[in-house]
């Protein structure tokens, strides 16, 4: 009856521009005796009725018959909608049943139309690259002597020990021991992540703080001192701008660090913060039931105060001309990467965006939000982050359940179908810049994931301890190039968390931030890493190409990424059997770029737990000479 991803039902498909002319057609049997149809619309945000009258616009077959409208969005916004008939069985609703088609029922579920401003531009520069996540005192540590470092902080002696994961004396966890990954560690490793296509830095946050993650801030303005100072900074960005790569900054802003210039709580600091005076300036920043004591923090975290960001003084601080905003995107960072971007209300990231703009065009602005960002409803209030004022693209959490839930047997379809809803919804603008990630460091390790027992509640004590066995490591290594392949050729861009590609294991916080295993890596797994990364380079439809789905069944998965000079076929067995799958005729001329060509008979032959990669030209111009170049590397680097 109806089918929302087909544009002979929904002319265009997914999220479009405000003024767009939407067609809606829907068939019905002709035994209905349908008198008159409407299109039912809802504006998620006010709340208000919207309905079209539909008028019949000819037979389909023999037995049905066409109904159809229009709708012009006139602004931003996200609407919701369904049909509604009168027949001789009375009124019946058409609602969204399994994926976009239509089904008679009285439930609520609708579908969804995301109206995006028209202004609404993302960055050019992150298409089709490669994002690589750091944890800065983990990843790499230089020779260079460390320099006004408090004196409360515990060095390990052994870049391989363990993080600390034991509470202390007094029963809390500190966060105080320290590796001494630094800014030019980060540098001297440059020619590595170039070698894996890297063409952006995500650094966790690398601000003046008094913990080893860093999300509590204590100076906004300065770097850490272990991790070096400004100058370390815009040298680490000018490095990195001649091999190719942008580094973007994590802006932690609905809360700062107790221990902090602002607060002072633990007096650290010589002019007084908000907990010892209330003429401090900084004091409007927070809210406090009974000073100094009691006060408003993050998750009930006595460390994280949170910060009143309604606050004129505050929003100048951040947002304002000479704002910190602004200050490191001229110290030559790309963007900000958004913690808790739930949590920073809609005025905060307008005025965020704006003043990232002013000073740089095209700086990435990326926030944190777990669920499909276009219709998250925070704190009651219906969010507007991907319309076009605020947020460029946000941390694709919903495709690392699809990718890691598929290769952990979840059923193909079902997965599917979170992939293709989140495609439905973005603007295409922000599909081509998602952050596609596998893990972080909130998430336990992709390869734990993949083959390690599940955590179930599991506390601290067994984690530290919890590791692989060598035949679980063997075939999680497998379920990695899986992982990774599915990463890589979605829509979006890859971001590959900090030693994911050397085989790093492990749970959750701290044991998920262990330091870069430098010389103990998984080299075929990293040499892998590297073949997905000239696959980025040198197959345009990765960039910004369609995404048409081919397969899902049980545990199989393929589809196509295509634009006007190629089509990449991409088809992942997840089972434990030999899987063949038939494809069209056409891709018997195709070349492997991973496993084998079909045979005669088109059939695709896929080994238990492998996946096959086909390339195919679409015009004469099509790949060109870079595409041939690829061909080559990627045969030897089977061999």
């Amino acid at each position: 009856m109806f089918d929302s991803r087909n544009p002979v039902f929904r002319d265009p498909v997914g999220a479009v521009a405000d003024g767009t002319p939407v067609h809606f057609k829907i068939t019905l049997p002709r035994a209905l005796h349908c008198s008159a149809a409407r299109l039912m619309i809802k504006d998620g945000f006010t709340g208000r009725e919207i309905t079209r009258g539909m008028f019949w616009c000819g037979m389909n077959g023999g037995d049905g018959e066409w109904w159809e409208c229009h709708f012009t969005p006139e602004k931003p916004g996200l609407f919701f909608y369904r049909f509604q008939t009168d027949t001789e069985r009375g009124i019946l609703q058409i609602t969204r049943g399994r994926g976009g088609e239509g089904v008679f029922s009285d439930a609520a579920r609708f579908w969804q139309l995301t109206v995006y401003d028209r202004e609404f531009a993302t960055p050019d520069w992150l298409a089709g690259g490669i994002l690589y996540q750091i944890f800065p005192d983990r990843f790499a540590r230089s020779a260079q002597p460390k320099t006004g470092v408090p004196a409360d902080r515990r060095l390990h002696e052994s870049w391989e020990e363990q993080p600390d994961w034991r509470p202390n004396e007094d029963g809390r966890i500190t966060n105080t021991d320290y590796f001494g990954g630094d800014l030019r560690g980060i540098e001297e490793k440059l020619p590595y992540l170039q070698s894996l296509g890297v063409t952006c830095l995500y650094l966790n946050p690398i601000f003046e703080s008094h913990s080893n993650h860093r999300y509590d801030t204590a100076d906004y303005s300065k770097i850490d001192p272990l991790l070096g100072n400004e100058q370390d900074f815009t040298s680490l960005c000018a490095a990195a701008e001649k091999a190719g790569i942008r580094v973007v900054l994590d802006g932690v802003f609905n809360h700062t660090g107790s221990d902090s210039v602002y607060f002072n709580r633990q007096d650290r600091y010589a002019a007084p913060g908000a907990y010892h005076s209330k003429n401090s300036p900084y004091y409007p920043w927070y809210t406090f039931r009974h000073w100094p004591k009691e006060y408003d923090c993050w998750w009930n975290f006595i460390t994280l105060p949170s910060v009143n960001e309604s606050e004129p003084s505050y929003r100048e601080y951040v947002n304002g001309e000479n704002g910190i905003i602004r200050k490191w995107l001229s110290a030559d960072a790309a963007g900000w990467r958004l913690d808790v971007a739930d949590e920073l209300p809609d005025f905060f990231l307008d005025e965020l965006r704006a003043a990232a703009k002013a000073q740089k065009r095209d700086a990435l602005i990326l926030g944190e939000v777990w669920e499909d960002a276009s219709n998250k409803t925070a704190y009651g209030q219906r969010r507007r982050y991907l319309l076009g004022k605020q947020l460029d693209s946000v941390m694709n959490y919903p495709f690392r359940s699809a990718i890691l839930g598929f290769l952990t047997a979840a059923d193909a379809g079902d997965m599917m179908e979170i992939i293709l809803g989140i495609l439905e919804n973005y603007p295409p603008q922000v599909i081509r810049l998602l952050m596609n990630h596998i893990g972080t460091h909130d998430t336990e390790r992709a390869l734990t994931v993949l083959a390690g027992e599940p955590l179930d509640g599991r506390g601290r004590e067994w984690q530290s301890t919890a590791r692989l066995t060598r035949e679980r490591r063997r075939r999680g290594l497998r379920l990695m190039r899986l992982a990774s392949l599915m990463q890589f050729t979605l829509p979006g861009v890859p971001c590959i968390y900090y030693g994911d590609e050397a085989g790093m294991e492990g749970y959750r916080d701290p044991f998920n931030r262990a330091c870069y295993p430098w010389g103990q890596e998984e080299k075929e797994l990293v040499e892998w890493y590297r073949l997905l990364g000239r696959l980025r380079r040198n197959c345009s439809a990765l960039r910004e190409g369609d995404f048409l789905p081919f397969l899902a069944d049980g545990s199989c998965m393929g589809y196509l990424r295509r634009d006007e000079a190629v089509s990449l076929l991409c088809v992942v067995n997840a089972g434990a059997e030999s899987r063949s799958v038939r494809v069209p005729g056409e891709w018997r001329q195709s070349r492997a770029v991973i496993g084998v060509v079909p045979d005669g008979n088109n059939t695709l032959y896929l080994n238990p737990e492998d996946c096959a990669v086909l390339l195919k030209k679409e015009t004469a111009k099509a790949a060109g000479p870079e595409c041939g170049q690829f061909q080559k590397e990627s045969v030897e680097l089977k061999k």
